[in-house]
């Protein structure tokens, strides 16, 4: 495997002890496999979950140390772990896997996600079709594009070479302690190496190493 394809696995992004979707992330090579199987593994998840969790309406289990705002919607297959917060107008389409303390803020919407332990999106992100890593932590106002203008199928770009994904919804793959900046967009199938920061309002697009700064496209800085 390149260097370039090495950095995309979800070994290299992530550290899987802090997520309960640990289970299914080891099957997968890259982190985007697992987005058809989520809404089935959080059922079957859901299902063995303890005393710990209490289940509002099917196929939705919040553990009882999380606090969910009473204006907060909460689709199907949604898990919410321990002392996760979820705020005022918060929108859980479904298919979200929130890990414990991690922060879901008002007017965020989520679909189709896995958030790891610690992540915040706190506020007027839109965050769909995406993988967040440990303490990942989105700027007010940011999102990921989950789709094409164009709408054809999505690959990961890193400026050489293409990595086709055969997916036509695909948002971004966040490794662990990455910083993206308020307003920022990552556009479809953006991956951003581990404790990377991003500027803010910027347009990302293709790989981004770990250890790095992004300020704007073609500038991206080793950190000190």
């Amino acid at each position: 495997m390149s260097n370039i394809l090495q950095e995309l696995t979800v070994d290299a992004l992530f550290d899987l002890s802090h997520t309960q979707a640990a289970p299914l992330l080891t099957q997968a090579t890259y982190p985007w496999e697992v987005l058809d199987e989520l809404g089935g593994f959080i059922q079957s998840l859901g299902k063995t979950l303890g005393a710990d969790y209490h289940s509002p309406t099917p196929h939705v289990w919040v553990h009882k140390t999380a606090k969910v705002a009473p204006t907060a919607f909460l689709g199907e297959n949604v898990i919410i772990g321990p002392e996760a917060e979820i705020r005022h107008g918060a929108f859980i389409r479904g298919n979200a896997l929130i890990g414990e303390g991690a922060v879901v803020g008002n007017s965020t919407e989520l679909k189709n996600v896995i958030l790891f332990d610690k992540v915040q999106v706190p506020h007027y992100n839109y965050v769909g079709d995406s993988v967040l890593g440990y303490k990942a932590h989105l700027g007010a106002g940011a999102i990921t594009s989950n789709v094409k203008s164009d709408k054809t199928l999505v690959a990961v770009h890193d400026g050489e070479q293409d990595l086709p994904t055969g997916r036509k919804k695909l948002g971004a793959m966040v490794g662990d302690l990455v910083e993206v900046g308020c307003g920022s967009v990552l556009n479809p199938g953006t991956v951003i190496g581990r404790r990377t920061r991003v500027y803010p309002l910027s347009a990302v697009r293709g790989v981004l190493p770990p250890d790095s700064i992004y300020k704007k496209q073609g500038e991206v800085a080793a950190q000190i």
